[in-house]
């Protein structure tokens, strides 16, 4: 297995385990948020699927002047229709990662907008992984707080 082959295989089970986290929430739920200053269970579901689309643009060396989200403006409808909009993104970020050679993910330098610090590509991908990680930890002390019953994702 190449290196790639891993990150996309630890990508895919985080994700896998995300969409159980989310399938729990109730509609009723959508919008609950712990205080004034965090996101809603829906955004905060919208912000790692959308992240995909911002991740590939990074990892390629992508322009993120101009950065536009494809979900700008797109009214939240179900978590059904949130992954399907979601998919093509999902899938083009996957093949991007694909195609890095194992040379590739240990010597090219990525430049993280945000911050504007370089990290090595490999390493930077295994970021993105902990990024979308972390929030499934947010996402299930969101649905302790709700008294929603939480999926058995250690499995």
């Amino acid at each position: 297995m190449t290196q790639s082959e891993l990150i996309i295989l630890n990508f895919t089970e985080i994700r896998r385990r995300s969409i159980q986290l989310w399938s729990s929430l109730p509609k009723s739920c959508y919008n609950w948020k712990p205080d004034e200053k965090a996101m809603t269970a829906i955004e905060m579901i919208r912000h790692v699927l959308e992240a995909d689309y911002g991740w590939n643009i990074i990892i390629n060396n992508g322009d993120m002047t101009n950065f536009k989200t494809p979900w700008e403006n797109r009214p939240f409808l179900s978590l059904a229709d949130e992954l399907e909009f979601a998919e093509p993104y999902r899938n083009i970020f996957l093949e991007s990662v694909r195609q890095f050679s194992d040379r590739e993910l240990s010597e090219t330098e990525i430049v993280h907008p945000g911050n504007g610090e370089k990290k090595i590509l490999g390493k930077y991908l295994l970021r993105i992984g902990y990024h979308e990680s972390v929030h499934a930890g947010q996402f299930l002390s969101y649905l302790r707080a709700m008294k929603v019953n939480r999926p058995g994702i250690w499995d």
